[in-house]
């Protein structure tokens, strides 16, 4: 097992080699001492987020292969931490409106007026409640926070006599400043108010016109241009200084703003458990309201599970759901927590002190396939006959094989979907496009053996079961059956290991090979060498691509440059053994000669209708003569931009983006941020 160990700033990666799955972090220290000349004393590691102490093993971080981890160095005498300022202090909103020296608008008391958010550039409609004097230098700080509900503190030059006339079609003119109503964010909702110059007018029908405006945020630079307005019956007069004062006595002119909730439409009287409480969605008691500060949905104190008789004194509250159990909770400097599944696992039940993670078995799946479902029935896409592997977590991550040790994948209740043929029991036959295969079972493997003498019978269960459905027969799991026709059962992907080269000539002299797909002919009990009785099964080679031990396989797997696939980093971490010198060898070029792939004409039909993914097509078809790598484009083209896989049941959207059809509703396009929920 390898790994990758990066410097913090990323400039140095260096590979750690003839390690385990058990190596001590202490261990690991030594080795990186050998290579960075870091001392352990200055090695601070990190992997996914947690620190990695001494004691510990890389099997308790769950390490895998060629994964990186950090390496931070720490300095001679680390300064100590600098205790956090608590200078920024926020002080209390003024309830006043500084007026200048020179100030054109004087307000008064509780008179009805609009004010301009600086951050935003919108206006809202305020009350005057007190005004002081104030100087040309005299600036109120932009930083302040706004009060849910109450008094801010504000130029002059942002408050202005509330707007009270609404102005109709007829009444507006090209450059024009007015006040309308807008969502910078989503056009098509009523949004804030804000001032703008109306650049074009358009009276396309009688009840249908057209105005659109720039919309002006209150800097010379801040501009929003060729804007289209959605609520032409609410444009307003913008009110000069002097116009006669509104209080409240005059009435309310209140403008319509958008709704807080676009669930409830900011409804008082209907229930909402995204803008209220969460769990009964009821809007009373909202001084009895908890935010959480993690998902920021609200809870009654009462409707808690347990309630809560009064708020909390602490600063952040989080909720149920979103608070993480403080005893589980890894800090920095300390050792993981017990895992309860490790502690029942057989190497820590029975005291062996034997290294069991050294093998490539022991080290996981780096990605898994997710082309195709794990019970998928025949060859999987973009992996021709005649791929090899090195490894067998390997052929797992390409999906054509899924467990990583078993010989039969499948299940007793379905069928069998491939099986790994590598030599394991000595009567096994083997003639190419046919041969006999023995199902598994009658070993002892307690504990966390691999391999083990025959000490029982075999029974027609669990694997041997699955692979015996298969069969276009009837099951019998005392006689076996013969299949009526052997073409008609269900396919077996077929992958030979190198292990089998003692008892056929068929097997890959190095690594698991893909031979295609086979057919179950017949399944029959009988008593092997090893004396006890065991299952047999005949398998027929039923593929239309040639197997890969003929002169046609042979040539189309050149045509293909089909070698064999090492592992991420393996042969570098190989030519540094002296012992491998042979590996050292530059990695051969890949044959610039491909056989073609060619499309049906079913398959063209359907690429010239998708007309909204032409553009892609087209690219993705001058990959037709790379042979396997037409398949891989198709598969990047064609990535669903949420979930990051090929997408399932595709939707090009509006913004030409292709999605599965689930994403559409939980998610917005990545790319361009596009809602999927407004398709919807």
């Amino acid at each position: 097992m390898w790994i990758q160990v990066r410097t913090i700033d990323g400039k140095e990666t260096r590979t750690v080699e003839d390690l385990s799955r058990l190596t001590k972090i202490e261990t690991l220290r030594l080795k990186i001492q050998d290579i960075f000349h870091v001392s352990p004393e200055q090695q601070r590691l990190f992997y996914r987020g947690k620190q990695m102490e001494d004691g510990q093993t890389l099997f308790d971080y769950n390490v895998g292969l060629n994964d990186i981890v950090q390496l931070l160095v720490r300095s001679q005498a680390d300064p100590p931490d600098s205790p956090a300022s608590n200078n920024n202090v926020f002080g209390l909103c003024v309830c006043v409106c500084v007026l200048t020296v020179d100030a054109l608008f004087y307000p008064q008391i509780n008179e009805l007026v609009d004010c301009r958010d600086i951050s935003i550039g919108a206006w809202f409609e305020g009350t005057i409640e007190r005004v002081t004097p104030g100087t040309k230098k005299q600036n109120i700080k932009t930083e302040t926070a706004y009060p849910e509900n109450g008094v801010v503190e504000m130029n002059v030059e942002d408050v202005r006599p509330r707007a009270r006339t609404v102005l109709r079609f007829e009444q507006l003119e090209v450059g024009q400043v007015v006040m309308v109503n807008y969502n910078l964010e989503l056009p098509e909702e009523r949004g804030f108010w804000y001032d703008a110059e109306i650049t074009g007018l358009n009276h396309i029908s009688r009840t249908k016109k057209e105005v659109r405006v720039k919309i002006l945020l209150g800097g010379p630079c801040n501009v929003i241009g060729d804007c289209n307005l959605q609520f032409l019956d609410e444009i307003y007069r913008i009110e000069k200084p002097g116009a006669p004062p509104l209080s409240a006595t005059d009435g309310p002119f209140k403008r319509k703003s958008g709704p807080e909730c676009k669930h409830c439409k900011a409804d008082p009287d209907a229930e909402c458990r995204f803008c209220s409480c969460c769990v009964c969605g009821g809007k009373q008691d909202a001084h009895m309201q908890l935010l959480c500060d993690e998902c920021n949905m609200a809870f009654h104190l009462y409707c808690l599970n347990p309630p809560l008789s009064t708020i909390p004194d602490d600063e952040d509250w989080y909720c149920p759901t979103c608070k993480n159990d403080t005893s589980e909770v890894v800090k920095a400097g300390e050792k993981l927590k017990t895992s309860k599944k490790k502690a029942r696992m057989p190497s820590a039940t029975n005291g062996s002190q034997r290294d069991w993670g050294k093998g490539m078995a022991c080290v996981g799946r780096t990605k898994e396939c997710t082309i195709v479902p794990s019970n998928h029935y025949g060859p999987v896409p973009g992996v021709p006959v005649g791929t090899t592997w090195k490894f067998r977590v390997q052929v797992s991550e390409a999906g054509v094989h899924r467990p990583h040790v078993g010989g039969i994948h499948g299940r007793s209740n379905d069928g069998s979907y491939s099986l790994v043929l590598a030599g394991g029991f000595e009567d096994e036959v083997d003639r190419g496009d046919e041969f006999t295969y023995t199902g598994s079972g009658g070993r002892d493997l307690s504990g966390n053996k691999r391999i083990g003498e025959h000490s029982f019978d075999q029974t027609l269960t669990h694997m041997n079961r699955a692979l015996a459905l298969n069969c276009d027969a009837p099951l019998n799991d005392k006689d076996g059956a013969e299949s009526r026709n052997w073409r008609a059962g269900k396919p077996v992907r077929v992958i030979r290991s190198s292990k089998g080269r003692r008892i056929s000539k068929y097997a890959p002299e190095e690594g698991n090979r893909y031979d295609g797909i086979y057919k179950v002919v017949k399944y029959w009990p009988e008593i092997g060498k090893c004396g006890f009785l065991v299952w047999r099964y005949l398998l027929r080679r039923d593929d239309v691509e040639p197997a890969p031990w003929t002169p046609e396989g042979i040539e189309r797997s050149k045509k293909l440059g089909l070698r064999v696939q090492y592992p991420p980093g393996y042969l570098e971490a190989m030519a540094n053994k002296s012992k491998k010198e042979e590996l050292e060898e530059p990695k051969s070029k890949r044959l610039k000669e491909g056989e073609a792939f060619e499309l049906s004409e079913q398959q063209r039909s359907l690429i010239q209708q998708d007309q909204a993914n032409k553009k892609v097509w087209d690219e993705a078809l001058g990959f037709l003569v790379e042979g396997p790598n037409f398949l891989r484009k198709v598969e990047q083209i064609f990535m669903c931009v949420c979930c990051q896989e090929l997408a399932l049941q595709p939707v090009t959207t509006a913004c030409q983006h292709n999605v599965c059809k689930v994403c559409m509703c939980v998610c917005s396009c990545r790319l361009c941020s596009f809602d999927f929920v407004s398709l919807s």
